[in-house]
């Protein structure tokens, strides 16, 4: 495929496809050449993330319609550009499962979304898997498998459009359509590395989409950049007659000089402490042309436990009353516990639920006459496939924490990458805005993006990465010192030289054969010098057995803002110990002993 198209991290970009098409740089049958290829060598690697595929051929002759289309002297915005569909949207041609077999069923026609973007020259792959019914926001519900991130196979992938994030980020499509009702077309989005666009409800038209809850869902895309989600919009945004819940097209404009956060004391990252500091990284890059106002999260977190805590179940419950009285057992074990409650939920529950928003949603407009936007963390933490099959409830609760207010508040949002975690597993932030603010959304996330200056995300996992932890030493076993071999026998890589954020003191334990220090947390303390290795988790595991008391593995704080595990001690340690701190490091302290 010619230079352009393909960004340095391998993906798809739906802009410079079309143009390089449009302009007979390239042909669509080319670029459906290479996806064929694309494919079949990442089902080697995950063929979990699609439910069903068009066939190579039929794939080549929906391109050789577009060229002869462009021939033909057309200008067809999405020339060429190969997408995949969430399996919860409506295809001619292919079933639609909701990743339910015992559901599916084969569509007269495409959704109103679809027909759109074929029109527009696009070329659709197939359909991807998903959390069951759209219930989830990990995508580990699913008979069809579970897709994990792209970027560490050990972790999951977000959910509930899980399929159509991998796609997008192992660069098998330049874009992908998902849903989004409690924050499926966001969550995949930051774990992946990608933008995910969640326009105003009624902007798309939701018609050939499978209900999760009608009133608040949204079909959304995923995408690379940010021009290929506003060239998305730009196609498929419109009045839909045949969609009860669309509305006519708006444009709220809103600034960028005052941005809503939650207080600190109101933010959870879920013992995440690598989230915690890429959000406040986030933060200063905002701060530099923004002005940040804390919020009182309360209210909106409120108003987004309704959804999975409240009346709002028993829409979930409304959408699949058939199968739950006829076929209960088809469901996934965890959707059909989320949303069996639903059927048991008065008209006196949900009207008392739909009073208690509109105050919520009250409060919640008023926040735009201080603010122009919001800037929250996506998720505050991400989990390995198997902790969220060990606790799927809980876990899935505390990917939603930031992102379930959103549409039940009518609310518009664009999910951007913030950075990556050690893991290799994506961050991100999103940015909120009130209901039509759609295009000023995105030209907000693309001043962000490019103040930002984010690398471009890590290789892809194609086999499953060796998981690891970063240890700090600040003594023993420091090169060249007594203990250091327990270190090299287990293959550590030394990652660097580093100093302590300056809140911490030194002490040389008494009586300690080799000598060892003492690194206390300390207000009143200094930056330390020690050293960071890496090493396999089963390693790190066989290394902290053998740390002697009064020592022990905590987390140590660095000079710029970032933790990682390190060498701590109990307070006993310190007692008859020497305070080190003034020399810097053991380093000083040994070469003035010796």
């Amino acid at each position: 495929m010619s230079a352009g198209v393909v960004s340095e991290g391998g993906r798809l970009n739906v802009v410079a496809i079309a143009a390089a098409v449009n302009a007979g740089r390239l042909s669509a049958v080319a670029v459906a050449e290479e996806t064929v290829a694309r494919l079949t060598l990442y089902d080697a690697v995950q063929p979990q993330i699609w439910i069903s595929r068009v066939s190579p051929d039929a794939l080549i002759e929906a391109a050789r319609a577009v060229d002869a289309r462009v021939a033909a002297g057309e200008i067809l915005p999405l020339a060429g550009v190969p997408f995949a569909v969430k399996d919860n949207i409506d295809v001619e041609g292919l079933d639609t499962t909701a990743a339910c077999p015992a559901f599916a069923y084969r569509p007269e026609a495409s959704a109103t979304v679809v027909e759109r973007l074929i029109a527009a020259g696009a070329i659709c792959v197939g359909k991807a898997n998903l959390d069951q019914f759209a219930t989830g926001l990990n995508g580990t519900r699913s008979p069809y498998g579970s897709p994990r991130n792209a970027y560490n196979l050990a972790y999951v992938s977000g959910g509930s459009s899980s399929g159509s994030s991998v796609a997008v980020a192992a660069g098998l499509v330049a874009f992908a359509l998902g849903t989004d009702t409690a924050g499926s077309g966001r969550v995949p989005a930051a774990f992946q590395h990608l933008i995910g666009f969640k326009p105003s409800k009624g902007r798309w038209s939701n018609r050939g989409l499978v209900p999760a809850c009608r009133t608040l869902d949204c079909i959304t895309v995923f995408t690379d950049d940010i021009a290929d989600a506003r060239l998305i919009d730009s196609v498929v945004a419109g009045f839909d007659a045949a969609d009860p819940y669309s509305r006519p097209l708006a444009n709220r404009p809103i600034g960028r000089g005052r941005i809503g956060v939650p207080r600190r004391d109101q933010r959870a990252f879920f013992g995440d402490a690598q989230s915690e500091y890429l959000y406040d990284i986030a933060l200063d890059r905002l701060a530099a042309t923004a002005d940040l106002v804390d919020i009182d999260y309360a209210p909106l977190q409120e108003a987004a436990q309704l959804l999975y805590g409240g009346p709002w179940v028993a829409e979930r419950a409304a959408a699949l009353a058939r199968i739950l009285a006829d076929t209960p057992d088809a469901l996934d074990p965890t959707v059909r516990e989320v949303v069996e409650p639903g059927l048991d939920i008065s008209a006196v529950d949900l009207f008392n639920g739909i009073y208690r928003l509109a105050e919520l949603k009250r409060h919640a407009d008023g926040l735009w006459d201080d603010i122009d936007l919001l800037a929250f963390p996506t998720t505050g933490t991400t989990y390995r496939v198997a902790e969220l099959q060990a606790a799927p409830i809980a876990l899935n609760s505390a990917l939603g924490f930031y992102s379930n207010f959103v549409n039940l508040l009518d609310m518009a949002a664009v999910a951007v990458p913030a950075g990556a975690r050690a893991n290799g597993t994506g961050f991100g932030i999103t940015l909120i805005g009130p209901a039509a603010s759609d295009l000023a959304l995105l030209d907000a996330a693309d001043a962000y993006i490019a103040a930002a200056d984010i690398p471009p995300p890590p290789p892809l996992d194609m086999e499953g990465k060796m998981e690891t932890v970063k240890l700090a030493v600040v003594g023993a076993h420091l090169k060249d010192m007594p203990l250091h071999w327990q270190l090299t026998s287990r293959d550590a890589k030394f990652v660097g030289a580093f100093e302590t954020a300056p809140t911490y003191r030194l002490y040389a334990i008494a009586n300690s054969v080799p000598p060892k220090p003492a690194l206390v947390h300390s207000d009143d303390g200094a930056s330390i010098a020690l050293e960071v290795y890496e090493l396999g988790v089963a390693e790190f595991g066989s290394f902290v057995v053998e740390v002697p008391a009064p020592l022990a593995i905590g987390t140590v704080t660095l000079a710029d803002g970032s933790s990682v595990k390190g060498f701590v001690a109990e307070p006993r340690a310190v007692t008859g110990a020497e305070d080190i701190t003034s020399l810097g490091g053991w380093r000083a302290y040994i070469a003035q002993r010796a």
